[in-house]
Parts: C-alpha cells; sequence; structure tokens
C-alpha cells in the first residue's frame, strides 16, 4: 500500500465517510496564496505599484496601532492602556502541522487529500480574498480582480472537487456589480464573498472633523452600512444581479473591536461570539430591510458564526413580533390610555400613596409612567410605528419565509450548539435551520485537516443531533444552498457524479 492509501485509510473521517449513503460537500476551507505568484499576478493589473498596494493591505490588515504609528508590540502595557490599542489576532494558521500547511497552499496537494478529509467538494475561501477592501479606493476594484483571477487560474485544474470564492467589493452597488460580472462571466467563478458591511463615516461629524485634517477622529468615529437597512445607497441592484446570475453570497463578518470587544490584552475576549455578532447585524439589516422579501431566490451563507444564533434570533424575531406587530404594539401607546379610569381607581385605592394630593388628570398619566417613558417631542405617526413594515410581515409564516428559508448558518465540525438548528420543539412553526457543515480547516481551530468529519460524527454517537441530521448537515443543506441559487451548480463536479450514479442506481 502506498503512503497516500495508508494515510486514507487511516484517516478517522474516511471511515466515517466508508459508511455514508451520500456526499459531503465543505463550506468553508481556507487555503494560503503563494505571495510570488499571486504577486505576479497583481502586477499584470497594475504593476509594482500595484503590488505595494497589496502587500500595505495584506500587512496592516490584523495590525493595531497608536497614533505614533508603533503596533501593539512595540507598545508598552501603559501605552496600550493610554492609546487603547485592540489585542488583534496572531498566530492563525497552522504552522506546525507542516504537512498541512502545505496542504492548504497547495491546490494539487489540497486535491489529493480531500479523500482522507471524507468530503467529496470543498467551498475555498483564500485567506487574503477580502484583503483587497483594506487599500484605497484606486486599488480596491483592480487587487479584487487580480485576486479573483489568480485564485480562479490556480484551482481551475481541481474543479470537479474544488471551487474558490470571488471577492466582491462592496463600498457602493456600482463596483459590486462590476466585480460580480467579471468574476462570473469572465473568470467562470461560481460563488462570491462579502463583506457584511462597509464602514462610512457620519457626515455631521466629517463636516466638521474633516478626515484628511483629523485622521485620528475619522479612525474612531463612524458607523457600519449593512447594506440592508438605513444606507445611503440602493442596494437592491446589486441583489438583483446576484440572483439573475444565480451565486450564492457567503461571509465571514466579524466584529473585533465594536463595543465588549475591544480588550487590549487579550484576542480571545474579542474573538469569542464576533462572527456571529457580525453575521447577525448583517442578517438582520437585509431582513427588516425587505431585502428578503423583495429576493425571495437570494441565498446568504453566514459562516463561522455557528448555526444556534440563527435558531435564537429566529425565534425572538418571531416573540417580537407578536409583542409589537403594528396591531399588538397599540397596547404601549399612551394614546390608549383611560385617563378616567386611572384617576378613578387612583381614588379608590390610591389614599395611602397620595396622602392628600389632588390629582390632575392633565398631567397623570405622565406621572403614573415617569417622565423616561414619554421623553419625546411627539408621539410616532402611523409609518414609524412598524418595525416590521419593510419586511412586509403579516403573520409568522412571513419570518419564517425571509429568514428561514434565505439563510444559511456556516457551523463548525465540533460545535456543539449546532443541535439548536435541528431542535424543531423549539424552533417556532416546527422548523429547522440550515446549518451547513463547515470544518474551517486552515485556521487555528482545526489542527489537523483530517478530524473535522470524524469530529461531527461524534456528535451523533453522543446524541448531540441525530444521524439525519447529520445527513443534512453536511450534504442536504449545503447541496441546497448552492442548488436553489444554481441548479447546476454541481453539473461537472464529484458530487453531480455521485448523484447521477445514485439516481441511476435500479
Amino acid at each position: 500500500m502506498n503512503d497516500r492509501l495508508q494515510r486514507v485509510h487511516s484517516s478517522r473521517s474516511a471511515a466515517v465517510k466508508a459508511g455514508l449513503d451520500h456526499p459531503v460537500i465543505d463550506t468553508d476551507v481556507h487555503v494560503n496564496d503563494f505571495a510570488p505568484v499571486l504577486e505576479d499576478y497583481v502586477a499584470q493589473y497594475g504593476g509594482n505599484k500595484l503590488v505595494d498596494a497589496l502587500r500595505k493591505a495584506l500587512g496592516g490588515r490584523f495590525v493595531t496601532r497608536n497614533g505614533g504609528g508603533k503596533d501593539w508590540y512595540q507598545q508598552s502595557a501603559e501605552e496600550r492602556q493610554f492609546h487603547r490599542t485592540l489585542r488583534a489576532p496572531w498566530w492563525a494558521r497552522v504552522t506546525r502541522n507542516t504537512y498541512d500547511l502545505a496542504t492548504y497552499t497547495l491546490p494539487a496537494l489540497l486535491h489529493e487529500r480531500l479523500g482522507e478529509q471524507g468530503s467529496d467538494y470543498s467551498i475555498l475561501f483564500p485567506n487574503d480574498v477580502l484583503s483587497p477592501a483594506a487599500a484605497g479606493s484606486e486599488y480596491r476594484q483592480p487587487l479584487h480582480r487580480a485576486i479573483n483571477h489568480f485564485h480562479a487560474d490556480q484551482y481551475r485544474p481541481y474543479a470537479d472537487r474544488l471551487t474558490p470564492v470571488a471577492g466582491i467589493p462592496l463600498h457602493s452597488p456600482r463596483e459590486g456589480i462590476e466585480e460580480l460580472e467579471f468574476a462570473v462571466k469572465t473568470l467562470g467563478l461560481k460563488v462570491i464573498n462579502i463583506a457584511g458591511g462597509v464602514r462610512r463615516p457620519i457626515r455631521a461629524i466629517a463636516e466638521k472633523y474633516p478626515a484628511a485634517e483629523h485622521p485620528e477622529i475619522a479612525k474612531q468615529v463612524g458607523y457600519i452600512d449593512f447594506y440592508g437597512i438605513d444606507s445611503e445607497h440602493d442596494y437592491d441592484p446589486f441583489w438583483a444581479k446576484v440572483v439573475e446570475l444565480g451565486v450564492p453570497v457567503t461571509t465571514h463578518y466579524g466584529s473585533q473591536g465594536w463595543t465588549g470587544r475591544q480588550s487590549i490584552s487579550n484576542y480571545m475576549n474579542n474573538h469569542i461570539g464576533h462572527f456571529a455578532d457580525g453575521s447577525q447585524a448583517f442578517a438582520k439589516a437585509l431582513f427588516f430591510g425587505g431585502v428578503t422579501r423583495r429576493f425571495p431566490g437570494l441565498r446568504v451563507g453566514l459562516l463561522e458564526g455557528g448555526a444556534d444564533w440563527g435558531s435564537h434570533v429566529y425565534t425572538h424575531l418571531v416573540d417580537r413580533w407578536e409583542k409589537r406587530n403594528r396591531h399588538a404594539v397599540r397596547n404601549y401607546d399612551p394614546a390608549e390610555a383611560d385617563i378616567e379610569l386611572l384617576a378613578s381607581l387612583f381614588e379608590r385605592h390610591g389614599g395611602d400613596l397620595l396622602k392628600g394630593r389632588t390629582l390632575d388628570k392633565t398631567t397623570l398619566l405622565r406621572d403614573s409612567l415617569g417622565i423616561s417613558a414619554l421623553p419625546h417631542s411627539r408621539e410616532p405617526n402611523e409609518s414609524e410605528i412598524d418595525d416590521f413594515a419593510l419586511a412586509g410581515i403579516e403573520k409568522v409564516e412571513d419570518i419564517r419565509d425571509r429568514w428561514v428559508n434565505n439563510f444559511y448558518f456556516g457551523s463548525e465540525a465540533d460545535d456543539r450548539t449546532v443541535a439548536a438548528a435541528f431542535n424543531d420543539k423549539v424552533n417556532p412553526l416546527g422548523v429547522k435551520i440550515n446549518a451547513i457543515w463547515s470544518s474551517d480547516v486552515g485556521h487555528w481551530d482545526v489542527p489537523e485537516f483530517t478530524e473535522p468529519l470524524a469530529e461531527t460524527w461524534d456528535l451523533v454517537q453522543q446524541s448531540v443531533i441525530s444521524a439525519a441530521d447529520f445527513r443534512a448537515f453536511v450534504f442536504e443543506n449545503p447541496h441546497r444552498f448552492y442548488t436553489e441559487a444554481n441548479p447546476r451548480f454541481f453539473e461537472g463536479t464529484e458530487v453531480g457524479r455521485k448523484l447521477a450514479a445514485k439516481k441511476g442506481t435500479p
């Protein structure tokens, strides 16, 4: 037996795979870009100037500095406290396991080793696919285009089992559409990866403190545009183009550095839960902004945050709609209070409290509720009372259709909280949330390439999820995610071949 076959047969995951009657689809594999070859591609798009812009974007992606330009490691503890310099990610990729390091860098080796991992098809997220978003506006689009071109060429020979995502900038709908069309129509890529939001200046502050004159203020003060609600741009043309081209949308959007994730000493404090929080903000913006209502064919994969948050947000959407839909919210309208009844109840039951005070009916409601309950200059008008209006929610089933149907939640192999996604006794209307299997190999949380599928099967053996849930997790949900966006997604792939062969079996 040669070395390769020995490795395949000795893998725990390969043993699990041997007992399955369905393919396995890995929705989240992180690969490295071999810098010299990548830079050759970038140079073709913009010469050395663009290569320098790439290096600057990559080198500053996880670096936090003070006003004097010192990074976290150059600062003393006192300086970090003074500047509140965030502790950024460090040692985030596999190195000691050098065979795996090579696997994530060499497309041919990754393709060869999928059997050891137990997967039939993998969606690849190169670690630097969205780095150009950190570049200046003049470099952002050409860098995205060059990197996407590089990835398309690198993995095209292995398209039967591997496909890389295209990184799409979304600072404006126009640039997003331009790069989407190039990635799909010219490069043949079929999945996109976007940041879940774009940081923008608050105009009232930016006008008073221009960024050129006050860079530190510009760095600290701004807001995040999540595309779906309260945006200064209309992103509907972009979502329409996504649906037209049949492209699944994915994001690994995080929230490190947001309030509550600003430790100056501890990366783990900033990390735990940050993908879930970032993706939640993005997904809620699409839901409340009516994007999932207007584009029911839009399919969005929210990766690395686990699937449990998708379940609890769905549940809370239902709970809150039942209490604060446009009819129910009238229960809290001050105009609905019966002042005469309130006064009579005070007269009958308030003697000990009033101690001889005379009731003033004109102020009784405010006196009873407290000033904090009625602080506004006026009450909201009819068009301002329904937070679910843009989403078009008229019944609970609408929430299901515009949350559960559109969103898929990447959950990693050993994440026990995935059980929440499959708990149809808890989820409203008895539904299961669309959890999709995401090995996340290539990052620090997976020290061994071949372990993830076996770790997920361990959850079945421990009765965390059922065998049917396992099948939905590693095959049915991922397959539905990609094919609902593009029915031909798996044509010519190992998954397509196996499904066709199974159909042909008597």
